[in-house]
């Protein structure tokens, strides 16, 4: 739990006493600035001349929307610290035995609830990734068991498609390279909305199924896989790309999508020459949209190989949250005959295979995410 920081700071009701940790005391101060920020934030949004400028107005609504989750927290543990000096108050000075009763009983209520919102803080306190607010480049590939892994990949690309839906996101195919049965060995699309990226960022890597195939006449359990990856949208600035390292090949598009889409060479594929990499677009009927998405894609690849790049630099040998990083490290399996999803970072088996694969990914999502951010509070607290 935590300790009362020292005599003159006043967020949390009496601060009489000078004890606990120094991170204890340099948390409490953090959130008492935060709390000033925000009221500060709050009068300025409410001068006349803030309000008729546009960019100002979205920037100071945009950051008190960052700061009012921490600022309701505080105010919350503030009460919450008050009530319960309060009732140790009548526990240690109160003759009346039915009043030290109920101060016992509420004392007993409120500690559990006090150290269950210190915890909520903490890892609000966590330092943001930069990237959790962005969009995401989402691509699966189906990998080895043939025509069982890219009808798993199809599945795959349902499930997404759905918690996106289920989130108000918006998630528009860029790549599809469909095969039969509704399999798909490549997709590529872009998934934009609220903080894309903060729930999606743990789904890269190899992905396995374990099932009967349709196809399998003794009934014998296959091993399927799929991959994939969450590429965080490249901003403008961060991916500068010259156009005489490209080269544009426009084609006429396949697949549905009425007759203009098959008779104007609309799609466009870009070719990276210093790098190789190859976007290919044939989701719009404009050549432009499509040379706009492709270019998108390709800047969150390059994106992620500088990211890679710097990462080798700072530490050859460190593990990030979700492992190595490469795609060739399992880290989901779904097996059919048990109904269940396993989850291989953290331990966690989920047996609601079928919702999960209907688009209730939240189940496997929040205890991944609770449990990264118990790692990062526990390297943050040293």
């Amino acid at each position: 739990m935590l300790a009362r920081p020292a005599r003159g700071f006043g967020l949390y009701g009496k601060t009489d006493e000078v004890s606990g940790l120094p991170q204890v005391n340099a948390m409490l101060q953090r959130l008492d600035e935060i709390v000033h920020r925000h009221e500060t934030l709050l009068h300025e949004q409410a001068d006349p001349e803030v309000a008729v400028d546009p960019v100002r107005s979205r920037e100071i609504a945009q950051k008190l929307a960052e700061l009012a989750p921490v600022v309701a927290a505080a105010r919350e543990l503030r009460q919450v610290q008050a009530e319960l000096d309060g009732a140790r108050e009548i526990l240690e000075a109160g003759d009346d035995p039915e009043m030290r009763e109920m101060a016992e009983a509420e004392i007993a209520e409120l500690e559990p609830r006090l150290a269950e919102l210190e915890q909520r803080i903490r890892v609000l306190l966590l330092p943001e990734d930069p990237n959790d607010r962005r969009n995401v480049i989402l691509e699966i590939r189906a990998g080895t068991g043939g025509d069982e892994a890219a009808l798993f990949a199809g599945e795959l690309l349902r499930m997404y498609q759905r918690y996106a839906e289920s989130r108000g996101w918006k998630l528009s195919l860029t790549e599809l390279n469909e095969t039969g049965l509704g399999g798909i060995k490549e997709a590529v699309g872009m998934i934009e909305g609220d903080r894309v990226y903060s729930r999606l960022k743990f789904e890269s890597g190899v992905h396995r199924v374990q099932r009967v195939p349709a196809t399998e006449s003794s009934g014998r359990i296959h091993t399927s896989a799929a991959t994939v990856a969450v590429l965080p949208e490249a901003e403008e600035v961060e991916i500068q790309v010259d156009e005489k390292d490209l080269r544009i090949d426009r084609f006429c598009s396949s697949g549905p999508g009425g007759q203009s889409v098959n008779t104007t060479y609309s799609a466009v594929r870009i070719t990276h020459l210093p790098t190789g990499l190859v976007v290919s677009c044939q989701d719009e009927k404009s050549q432009i949209q499509n040379k706009a998405k492709a270019l998108r894609v390709l800047k969150a690849r390059l994106k992620e190989i500088q990211e890679q790049e710097l990462a080798r630099e700072r530490a050859e040998d460190r593990r990030s949250q979700i492992g190595s990083g490469d795609r060739s490290e399992k880290i989901r399996t779904y097996n059919f005959p048990q109904g269940r999803v396993t989850d291989h970072r953290i331990g966690l088996t989920v047996h609601r295979l079928q919702e999960i694969l209907d688009g209730n990914l939240d189940l496997v999502l929040d205890p991944l995410i609770a449990e990264m951010q118990a790692e990062r509070l526990k390297e943050e607290l040293g």
